[in-house]
């Protein structure tokens, strides 16, 4: 039976406790020598790569252009934020695994579709520099169908619910702001790809 999902208690959590996080102080300098303290939070899954995650961009085309330029956005409850969120497929890097080879197969899992052509990865980026160490890969892959726009099941792990889209990429903009009318946070990746997208459209032909 399925139910909405809820926060049902929150409590303090001991680092000895933690399996996924840790938290860390750092005794630091500034530029004008004065000794500071930060607060960090640490991943204990990172391995020897120095990488956390990827987040995936899949650009979604038809070699009969049978439908425009899309993607594929999920609908996923996030627990930090008791929200729905609006986000990329992403997911953790495993131990001997590229950056490459990991959004590959979490696309697959997460919504389905397969690629096997990385259109471009970029170098490792900061998720949140202020609060953590966690860094991530933004990988785009190319989705080639041969006609028609397909809905392939997804390959999700017990204990997953996730709801996936396809949106054209020229109305993901409006498409977000619609899912923000109805609740939804959007996560900041999706959002600042979405906004640079509609920006550059708007001042075509201005720079």
């Amino acid at each position: 039976m399925s139910q909405e999902p809820t926060i049902v208690s929150k409590e303090d959590l001991e680092n000895r406790d933690a399996k996924w996080v840790s938290l860390k102080k750092l005794n630091w300098k500034d530029h004008t020598g004065k000794e500071r303290v930060w607060e960090v939070a640490e991943r204990r899954t990172r391995g020897s790569s120095g990488l956390d995650a990827v987040a995936i961009l899949a650009v979604i085309r038809s070699k009969t252009n049978a439908f425009p330029a899309s993607t594929v956005i999920l609908e996923q409850y996030r627990p930090p934020m008791d929200k729905f969120i609006i986000e990329m497929p992403a997911g953790l890097v495993d131990a001997n695994e590229t950056p490459e080879q990991a959004a590959l197969r979490e696309l697959h899992e997460e919504t389905g579709y397969k690629s096997d052509k990385v259109l471009e990865s970029s170098s490792i980026l900061a998720s949140d520099p202020g609060m953590t160490t966690a860094n991530m890969k933004l990988v785009t892959v190319d989705v080639l169908l041969e006609d028609k726009l397909e809905y392939p099941d997804q390959k999700l792990d017990e204990g997953e619910a996730i709801v996936k889209r396809v949106v054209e990429l020229k109305s993901l903009y409006n498409e977000l702001k619609e899912y923000e009318k109805k609740g939804f946070m959007i996560d900041a990746r999706l959002n600042h790809f979405a906004t640079g997208l509609e920006m550059a459209e708007r001042l075509k032909g201005s720079l």
